[in-house]
């Protein structure tokens, strides 16, 4: 049976094909040389541009020579520094001219250039020596202490408010610090295997403390009486923790520190993997770093190659003993940078961290299937993104409302990800501020420490953020050869996905594009590449499109008593069994479960995971006896038939105001006409009416 918003095609897989990508054995054939991103051309500056000011934190660029004479009647401020000599007259400026023609041909092969991008890199903290670097290969412009004027780019370190930015493009979304904290991204993967059990098996069953204590008591017992030989061990992780802080594992509920002040410091009980994948007797996790470009639409890219961070110590199940060694089952690099055992390693194959195409090349030689293991890599990270935009889209118009000046976002994400011993990935975390260093501290002497290079996190991090910067270049041309050209080098080249080390120079000769010295992109989209074949999860983007309209005033993220009746009336959702008055009482019930579990009290109503509950009860009210997804799927086509329906009455209106204003414009010539109305684009009405009618044909 297929879910609802989709058009009925064969069953999708649950990963991208197994062409897609090829693993590391064989090393990939080498690229055609080219830019991956064409330069934006454009036209021609004056002919004598004048002096730019310098900004703040910028070296004052060196004014350009002109012809001996007058200076020009409006002349901008000149920049700092040195005085240039004016060039030597050749048979004088007042007859041939010849001076000054010469110099207005330099200044129109200087405008003739392509513009620089400006990055303000004021708030990029930890990050900031990669970015310069990346910015260097570039050749774009660094104000590392803010500028006055307007940048086409902001590097924020930890949120989107770091500073105040109305314009541009911004490496933060609103909303994604929150969204992946440990709670609530455990929520919106709970949401999504309520729906599709089987696609989200790849995260460990969790339990949310305080408040389902007593249910992971309950649970546990009744799994253990129905399975005894079942040894579990639980890891617990603080909320709001990080770099490994306050993680430790138990064999028992009972061994939960309850009295470390949990109602202050929240934490997700998780089932703890015991039998990882080894390599070289060790434990070991997988950072991957993936670009979401865009919300709406939705595009995704995940790095070619990523860092495999190593335990300290050989690796043994889970025992009462050894319960406490976090060099032993803890990955976190912060933490097992202090075990005595850890190598700081100048080659990518070898030490406590390595790159993780290293790590495919040793499985490749010993028989994995590489192509699947890649496979089930890009299908995790594509459901947990797709798990995430529900929420971060409510986040996003509560900061940035449709209509109004803002800046679009993009932001790179750490996924921190664990093979089982059956090669099959793990979802551990995703982390909204993946450390971006590039050295490491070194002990020199007892206390006294000193940040040495990483070769490794170089080699990996900066091509991360400077292929990242490649993909939001600003000035890069919007045609459709330029687009065919950047997918080429992203998306659907036959190259494989993991190369091990850094691409190989493009051999050609370096033009006025600056890129073109560059290697080509590590990122490769996934999404909307495979859009087809997951498409059919994004019931919880469409849901949330439900909420976001109801709302009513732009930049509030809960809906109130009002909106939720307006939504079930315009939607048709009462009838005889369920009254106006039931749809009160559901709202006021479910509002205040969700209010009381701590979630943000700063504004009063329904929160979009309350929402998807109440909608979830709707659904299985009027569909009965089917899987939750598909009762999910018929009740947002039965809302969105009914909403297009709404709209294009409200829109047969307005047409048939404006055009009574229009033919009294018409009979009084000498009033002013008013501008034509703008309005939203509208459901197709015809479209809902079918997709309803095939689900309840189907149905029947």
């Amino acid at each position: 049976m297929e879910p609802a918003g989709v058009e009925p095609e064969p069953e999708p897989e649950s990963r991208p094909p197994a062409e897609e990508p090829p693993g590391p054995a064989v090393p990939p054939a080498e690229e055609p040389p080219g830019p991956a991103v064409p330069p934006a051309q454009e036209p021609p500056g004056p002919a004598v541009p004048p002096a730019e000011e310098p900004e703040r934190g910028e070296a004052a660029p060196e004014p350009p020579q002109v012809a001996e004479g007058p200076p020009p009647v409006a002349q901008a401020r000149r920049p700092s520094g040195p005085r240039p000599k004016a060039p030597a007259k050749r048979g004088g400026a007042g007859k041939g001219g010849r001076a000054k023609r010469g110099s207005g041909r330099r200044a129109g092969e200087e405008g003739g250039r392509r513009a620089r991008v400006t990055v303000d890199s004021s708030k990029a903290k930890t990050s900031l020596e990669a970015l310069k670097i990346s910015l260097r290969q570039l050749r774009w412009r660094e104000f590392p202490f803010g500028r006055r004027l307007p940048c086409d780019i902001y590097w924020h370190g930890v949120s989107f408010h770091d500073n105040d930015i109305f314009s541009g493009q911004v490496n933060k979304f609103p909303g994604m610090t929150e969204m992946v904290r440990k709670i609530t991204l455990s929520r919106a993967v709970r949401t999504m295997q309520d729906l599709f059990p089987e696609e989200y098996d790849f995260y460990p069953h969790s339990w949310i403390l305080p408040e389902e204590f007593p249910l992971f008591v309950a649970e546990v017992r009744i799994m253990k009486e129905s399975d005894p030989p079942w040894k579990p061990t639980f890891i617990v992780k603080p909320d709001g923790g990080c770099q490994g802080d306050g993680i430790y594992l138990i064999k028992d509920p009972s061994d939960i520190r309850l009295a470390g002040n949990l109602q202050c410091r929240p934490a997700v009980v998780q089932e703890y993997i015991s039998k990882p994948l080894l390599i070289d007797k060790l434990k070991f996790d997988i950072r991957l770093y993936v670009l979401l470009k865009s919300l709406e639409p939705l595009e995704i890219y995940i790095a070619k190659d990523g860092l495999s961070r190593f335990c300290t110590e050989p690796y043994q199940e889970p025992t009462l003993k050894n319960l406490h060694q976090v060099f032993m089952h803890l990955t976190n690099y912060s933490l097992n940078i202090h075990s005595g055992n850890f190598i700081h390693s100048d080659n990518v194959n070898t030490g406590s961290k390595r790159t993780f195409s290293s790590v495919l090349c040793r499985l490749s030689s010993k028989g994995v299937d590489i192509k699947k293991l890649w496979s089930d890599i890009i299908s995790l990270v594509i459901k947990t993104v797709i798990a995430l935009t529900p929420e971060l889209k409510v986040y996003y118009q509560s900061d940035i409302p449709a209509g109004k000046p803002g800046p679009s976002c993009f932001q790179i994400l750490g996924f921190d990800i664990l093979l089982m011993k059956n090669l099959k990935p793990v979802l551990l975390e995703v982390n909204a501020n993946p450390s971006m260093r590039i050295e490491h501290e070194q002990e020199l002497s007892p206390g006294v420490f000193e940040n040495v290079p990483s070769p490794v996190d170089e080699e990996i991090k900066v091509s991360v953020i400077r292929d990242t910067l490649r993909l939001m270049d600003p000035h890069k041309k919007k045609n459709k050869d330029t687009q065919s050209q950047l997918s080429e080098h992203s998306s659907d080249t036959k190259e494989d996905l993991m190369e091990p080390g850094s691409a190989e120079k493009l051999e050609h000769e370096i033009s006025k594009n600056p890129e073109a010295s560059l290697p080509s992109l590590c990122l490769k989209q996934v999404f909307p590449k495979y859009a087809k074949q997951f498409n059919y999860l994004r019931l919880g983007d469409r849901m949330a499109a439900l909420f976001i309209r109801f709302l009513g005033v732009r930049g509030i993220m809960k809906l109130g008593p009002t909106g939720f009746r307006t939504f079930i009336r315009n939607c048709k959702l009462y009838n005889s069994n369920f009254s106006m008055a039931s749809a009160d009482i559901l709202y006021i019930d479910i509002t205040r479960r969700w209010n009381s579990v701590g979630l943000d009290q700063r504004e009063s109503g329904m929160c979009l995971q309350a929402f998807v509950e109440a909608f979830f009860c709707l659904a299985q009210r009027r569909y009965k006896s089917l899987p939750l997804h598909e009762q999910v799927a018929l009740l947002i086509d039965f809302c969105e038939y009914h909403l297009s329906i709404l709209d294009e009455k409200r829109l047969l209106c307005s047409r048939g105001i404006m055009a009574h204003r229009a033919a009294l414009a018409t009979c009084q010539p000498d009033r002013p006409r008013p501008p034509p109305a703008i309005h939203a684009p509208l459901l197709n009405r015809t479209t809902a009416a079918n997709k309803f009618t095939d689900y309840r044909n189907h149905r029947s």
